[in-house]
């Protein structure tokens, strides 16, 4: 499963309260996302100042990099309450018109995985997000009537991995769009930081480093290796982590220098040993490893290619130079 695995940047429901403790409550105390905190900082202030909802504002990029918690930072700048919910847990049009209309004047609406949201239940959210209204079908056939709802002004905010599947009205009611990059070496290494001094953890500068590069660029993981590497530090240390348990540790949980777990080597390996390095479709690689599409596409695909292990081309993924070196091979283009 997924949320098994250590680099997984899905969490599971154990780790939502402890992940929540670690959250940052402010914009001054985030960290990462640099251009997206800009903007939004003028864009909240600004609606401070007209006394104003915040603009709908839709969140897009990879899972673990803090959307759900920059949604809770712009409910906590605007002074407001949030409601949290998914669109897969928004069924009906009536779920949602339970939702809209227990909001408070300027409250932020949080739907995750917004892509997923029924298609009836979408086109009601329109009128919902353009002039703050439900229009409400009530009984069937000939004596079936429309009434209109007035909700108090809200601001949503979307948060979707795959920005491509929303469809173009919904994502054109959104006034703010920001795309979430992976996070550098270096703010995760104040990520890991703070986080170890919420939890009292001793890290010294060459573990902290080491836990960083291992990161796959997410903060989700960083703190869930953080906790890992405090375990083994605990039963095979002093309880303070060091670089040597620090690797040691990674090595145990098959991690490696570049962050990838084995299922990342199956892929490249694959596509190496089979089907000489590539281009092969996507549908392919899943069933020569056993593993479902979408699982490779959303869980493993994205940051090998970010690293530049993997190219996507029209005929299909390649494994590049850089991943055959880092597996220990030789390039085709480097063999005689």
């Amino acid at each position: 499963m997924d949320n098994e695995r250590i680099t997984s940047a899905n969490i599971s429901p154990g780790e939502l309260r402890q992940e929540t403790g670690l959250r940052p409550q402010k914009l001054d105390d985030y960290m990462g996302q640099q251009n997206a905190k800009d903007n939004l900082k003028i864009f909240i202030e600004a609606a401070r100042l007209r006394g104003e909802p915040l603009d709908h504002v839709l969140f897009y990029g990879p899972p673990g990099l803090g959307k759900t918690t920059m949604a809770g930072i712009i409910a906590n700048e605007l002074g407001v309450d949030i409601k949290i919910t998914s669109g897969p847990a928004i069924e009906r049009a009536g779920d949602l018109a339970a939702i809209l209309t227990n909001l408070n004047e300027n409250d932020v609406l949080f739907i995750d995985e917004i892509h997923r949201l029924n298609r009836s239940v979408e086109e009601v959210l329109y009128s919902a997000m353009e002039d703050f209204a439900l229009d409400i079908i009530i009984g069937k056939g000939p004596s079936a009537r429309s009434i209109r709802l007035d909700l108090s002004k809200f601001t949503l905010i979307g948060a979707t991995t795959r920005a491509g599947s929303l469809s173009a009205p919904l994502r054109d009611r959104f006034g703010v769009l920001s795309k979430f990059e992976l996070y550098t070496t270096d703010e995760l290494e104040q990520i890991i930081r703070r986080s170890a001094g919420i939890l009292g953890i001793e890290a010294d500068e060459e573990s902290i480093t080491e836990m960083a590069r291992r990161s796959r660029g997410t903060p989700r993981v960083a703190n869930r290796i953080l906790k890992r590497i405090r375990d083994f530090s605990q039963v095979k240390g002093q309880g303070v982590i060091t670089g040597e348990i620090t690797r040691e540790g990674l090595e145990a949980l098959q991690i490696d220098s570049m962050g990838l777990e084995r299922l990342d080597r199956e892929i490249l390996q694959a596509i190496i040993e089979r089907f000489n390095g590539g281009p092969v479709g996507i549908d392919t690689i899943a069933a020569s490893i056993g593993e479902e599409r979408v699982t490779i596409e959303e869980a493993y695909e994205p940051y090998l290619l970010q690293i530049g292990f993997l190219s996507r081309t029209q005929k299909g993924r390649m494994v590049t130079s850089l991943a055959y070196r880092h597996l220990g091979l030789t390039p085709p283009e480097e063999k005689e």
